[in-house]
């Protein structure tokens, strides 16, 4: 329902068309709603182990670091609680620093709003790099029924995230920026959505 949707940019739904959601928690989920008829057909893949790509030089220098340490960097690797650790891990060693004792996305995110530059931008770049990967993702299924965002971190940060470049990442699509600027981008702000998806599925 309304009340439980934070819109983030512009875009309206087109009624009977695919949707889109992702949810960043301890991993990243993603998946869709196909129109079928009178019937709406669900997505089971990996989308969250796409390799991540990179929009420009410091994102680029971000992705090498981790590639250096993890080898194949998948949008799970920075679009996930883990990495936001290993986002803010690789913005620490860029700048010369030592890494010390974060293992906590909610421990960054303290940080980031007690005014530590680092970890600021390491929430920044989530959100960038969240916000690319659903673009992607609304590009390859055509979702202009909408792309919800869930899982269990980015409903807990709605100011910050409303206030990101997430929905300028999403839209630099090049020549189809008028096409993602039609698709209208929700934040899922309940609290157990999945009890919501249960009752649907014993209604």
């Amino acid at each position: 329902p309304e009340d439980a949707l934070l819109k983030i940019g512009p875009g309206e739904p087109v009624a009977g068309r695919a949707l889109a959601v992702l949810g960043p928690g301890t991993g990243l989920g993603v998946s869709g709603l196909l129109p079928a008829g009178d019937k709406w057909i669900p997505l089971s893949g990996e989308g969250g182990h796409v390799t991540l790509p990179a929009t420009d030089d410091r994102e680029a220098a971000v992705i090498a670091m981790i590639r250096q340490r993890q080898g194949h960097v998948s949008a799970e690797r920075l679009v996930s609680g883990g990495g936001l650790c290993n986002l803010y891990a690789a913005l620490k060693s860029l700048s010369g620093g030592v890494v010390g004792d974060v293992t906590s996305p909610e421990k960054i995110s303290r940080l980031a709003d007690s005014g530590d530059e680092i970890a600021q931008e390491a929430r920044a770049l989530f959100f960038e790099f969240l916000g690319t990967v659903a673009g992607n993702l609304a590009m390859s299924l055509g979702s202009l029924g909408g792309v919800y965002i869930a899982g269990g971190i980015v409903p807990k940060l709605q100011k910050a995230f409303a206030a990101s470049a997430f929905r300028e990442k999403f839209e630099a699509k090049g020549r189809y920026r008028d096409y993602m600027l039609g698709i209208p981008t929700w934040l899922v702000t309940e609290s157990v959505p999945e009890f919501r998806g249960l009752a649907a599925i014993l209604d």
